[in-house]
């Protein structure tokens, strides 16, 4: 065992997950710990909700990440969408569309086939994928949120093709489901720009991820039921500690799961939409309460992947 854990110290890793939570040295390029990100936004009017929650509830975020898909959003939301974020320098985060819970497999609905998850089903899905992220960034989107390690070796080199623009944020889902620092590290080598890391990590294996990587980690302090259902506000302030820089996550503890999101549904996402800012609210005074010396970035800070003009 002993070897084993000094060949992981050799190669660069942790020998092992860092219980005496060391306190992270890395930051956001403003010298900023954390920032905040709403998920599940999924739509030009929930958008609207958010931004005016956060002036309700006097509550600074920095990204909303959408779930359903571009795919399934109107050039006309889609403008809109690029639009707000622009006003408000707002970093809009949106799903690559073609998944394997969207196809007409029945693997990933199998007992055995959960493993199949979100991934890209085929070159023809891949192909539909690219082409999804090519009309949102089309449409001035920066940052897109993919569940697939393919896809994501893929868009980094049409990133250096220059096929995709080059300031193309790439952002890992929950649903990749990586957890360990050599998992993640190899995501970071082929486009990861920030990752976001199953709901359930203790803070001695969080801090060890942050040992091996540099890219942001994101992560749930309130988790919706189906990945997890977790509330660990009273955590944030040692998650943002060990593992800076972190996005820190207000999803939603009993809500349903609105994926695929649309018309049908808008007025129950406003709604939940609204519940995470408020959420967020009790995040940031749980914060300001105990660690109120963890530093965190301004509005429109510099990293943000903010969308820019449409072609």
């Amino acid at each position: 065992m002993n070897q084993t854990r000094e060949t992981f110290r050799k190669l660069g890793f942790p020998e092992g997950d860092c219980h005496d939570l060391p306190t992270s040295g890395k930051t956001f390029p403003d010298g900023a710990q954390y920032r905040v990100e709403i998920p599940s936004v999924e739509g030009p009017a929930s958008l609207e909700a958010v931004i005016q929650a956060c002036k309700d509830y006097d509550v600074t975020i920095h990204r909303i990440s959408q779930g359903s898909g571009i795919m399934l959003l109107t050039d006309e939301e889609l403008r809109q969408m690029a639009e707000i974020g622009r006003h408000e320098q707002l970093e809009i985060s949106l799903f690559v569309g073609p998944r394997g819970t969207w196809d007409i497999t029945s693997m990933s609905w199998a007992s055995a086939g959960k493993i199949a998850g979100l991934r890209v089903q085929g070159m023809d899905q891949l192909a539909y994928s690219i082409e999804d992220i090519k009309r949102a960034c089309s449409m001035g989107i920066r940052s897109i949120l993919v569940a697939d390690e393919g896809l994501l070796w893929l868009v980094n080199e049409l990133n250096k093709m220059r096929e995709l623009p080059n300031d193309l944020l790439v952002k890992v889902s929950v649903q990749m489901a990586h957890s360990n620092p050599v998992s993640i590290r190899l995501m970071e080598q082929i486009g990861a720009g920030t990752y976001n890391v199953p709901t359930d990590l203790t803070l001695a294996r969080l801090a060890a991820i942050r040992q091996a990587v540099d890219i942001p980690i994101d992560i749930y302090v309130e988790v919706p039921d189906d990945v997890g259902g977790f509330i660990r506000h009273y955590e944030i302030p040692e998650i943002i500690r060990v593992a800076a820089p972190v996005y820190i996550k207000f999803g939603l503890r009993n809500a349903p799961n609105l994926y695929p999101s649309g018309t049908h549904l808008e007025a129950t996402s406003i709604a939940l939409s609204r519940e995470r800012v408020r959420r967020a609210r009790i995040g940031l005074d749980m914060i300001k309460r105990y660690a109120p010396h963890l530093k965190t970035s301004a509005r429109g800070a510099a990293g943000l992947a903010v969308p820019v003009e449409a072609k």
